[in-house]
């Protein structure tokens, strides 16, 4: 049974998409709310932002250990939902920010459904403002992490292109090696054949003297008279 490699990428695509869906869906909704309602709600944009970047980071490390050419499609995509969640990010900060200049437009009116006094104005704002600095703070942070990240993934594919490199280096060694082997094993046989034809050799030459030691002998020995 075959093991898609990209299967969890695609299920944290999948939980992304929903995150993504569900912080449009209440950015949407934020200038209907006001006060302690709105602060609420916006703490609740804030942690589906950050559990999103979170489901980034996973995919864009689940990516980088994945073998060509499915890691460069799927880099590819982890670069568009970064682009897309950098847009709901912007989109969440403008409406953060007209949700906070309409409840002090409507401080300084009078037309807040119960007409609060100045000093629960000033607290409102000061609250306001700290939670803009949070925010700001959060989102700062946020940028040095996904740089953190995108260096982690740059080392992780140069490694990956590193280790590739290693495999062919060994893969070649390996077949170097075979061919030595194949080399000083036709070596050997050729020594083995040489051993063979000097022992041949050298046979023919002692059957070559024999014969002629006889011949000479039969040549040279004394004839009786009688013959």
């Amino acid at each position: 049974m075959s093991i898609d490699p990209g299967a969890q990428f695609r299920q944290y695509e999948s939980d992304y998409k929903n995150k993504s869906l569900d912080i449009s869906n209440k950015i949407g909704h934020l200038p209907t709310f006001s006060g302690g309602n709105r602060i609420s709600k916006m703490e609740e944009v804030e942690k589906l932002i950050s559990a999103a970047d979170t489901l980034i980071k996973k995919m864009e490390m689940e990516a980088g250990g994945l073998p060509q050419p499915s890691a460069k499609t799927f880099l590819a995509q982890v670069k568009t939902y970064k682009s897309d969640l950098a847009g709901l990010k912007d989109s969440f900060k403008k409406a953060a920010s007209a949700s906070s200049s309409t409840d002090a437009a409507r401080a300084e009116l009078g037309l807040g459904a119960m007409a609060t006094s100045a000093a629960e104005r000033g607290r409102m704002e000061n609250a306001t403002q700290i939670m803009e600095q949070s925010t700001n703070k959060l989102v700062a942070a946020k940028d040095q992490l996904d740089q953190t990240i995108n260096l982690g993934a740059d080392v992780m594919t140069e490694l990956d292109a590193q280790r590739t490199k290693l495999l062919g280096a060994s893969n070649t060694l390996k077949g170097a090696d075979d061919n030595i082997t194949k080399a000083r094993t036709i070596l050997s046989n050729m020594a083995r054949r040489i051993w063979q034809n000097k022992i041949i050799f050298f046979g023919i030459i002692l059957l070559l003297l024999f014969a002629i030691g006889i011949i000479l002998y039969v040549k040279l020995r004394p004839h009786n008279d009688d013959d």
